[in-house]
């Protein structure tokens, strides 16, 4: 058995393969995986947990009847659905975690993350990240009509979308010495995020010894799942996850 990682679903209305997808894994693979760990943006965009449009949930649905086998489950906020709260994780039945967390991954320490905060040359994102984590923004923000949230959560969106094309690549990807520092800080040799939808297995040199850091995918075009055993870590598709 492994446990199974995924991030950057960004799960939404208008990629109805993506939420099938997802459906299947939790209905398919992830129930012989030993723990689901979902590692922030499950959500294209989270307004609240009083949103209960489509596909929102039927989402919370599905992976409540996974938990419901007995199955952990774990989240993660990410930077597009940071505003899951006590009561998305009650109707889940899982456990929300905070950024970062430390588990023991049959005898190796890991320090898993979102990501976003490793990306501190990106001035402006960290500078708005900043903004909206405030309990005061947020308090405003879930006080006013969901309507209103929606149309303000598709505005950042587009205002997204258009500042990452002005960008150039590696300002939006991890700082290394970011990367180095916070593993230090936390006394691990192998850092598991998403975010950067940058998927790879790093070997690297923390001080001295050797370290990891692998990035998970995300679900635009590649669908990858992080399978981690007893053997070696793999990046795979969900759907190659679903026929082996």
């Amino acid at each position: 058995m492994a446990t199974l990682f995924i991030s950057d679903l960004h799960l939404s209305p208008e990629r109805p393969e993506k939420l099938a997808l997802f459906y299947h894994l939790l209905s398919g693979p992830a129930r012989d995986a030993e723990a689901l760990y979902i590692l922030g943006d499950l959500f294209e965009a989270w307004i609240g947990d009083d949103d209960t449009t489509s596909p929102h949930y039927e989402v919370v649905e599905a992976l409540a009847h996974y938990a419901a086998t007995g199955k952990p489950l774990y989240l993660m906020h990410g930077n597009r659905d940071f505003l899951m709260g006590p009561e998305f994780e009650a109707r889940i039945g899982g456990k929300l975690l905070p950024d970062p967390f430390i588990v023991n991954l049959y005898g190796e320490k890991t320090l898993l993350m979102h990501g976003d905060t490793l990306c501190t040359q990106d001035i402006d994102y960290q500078a708005f990240r900043k903004q909206v984590r405030d309990p005061r923004w947020i308090q405003g923000f879930l006080q006013k009509p969901l309507a209103e949230r929606a149309a303000i959560a598709s505005n950042l969106r587009e205002g997204s979308r258009a500042a990452t094309r002005q960008k150039e690549a590696v300002i939006m990807d991890v700082d290394p010495a970011a990367v180095s520092q916070t593993m230090i800080n936390y006394g691990v040799r192998q850092l598991i995020h998403g975010h950067t939808h940058r998927p790879a297995i790093h070997l690297l040199e923390v001080q001295g010894q050797s370290a990891r850091r692998i990035v998970i995918g995300d679900w635009y075009d590649r669908d990858l799942v992080l399978v981690y055993g007893a053997q070696e870590p793999r990046l795979v598709t969900a759907s190659a996850l679903a026929n082996p």
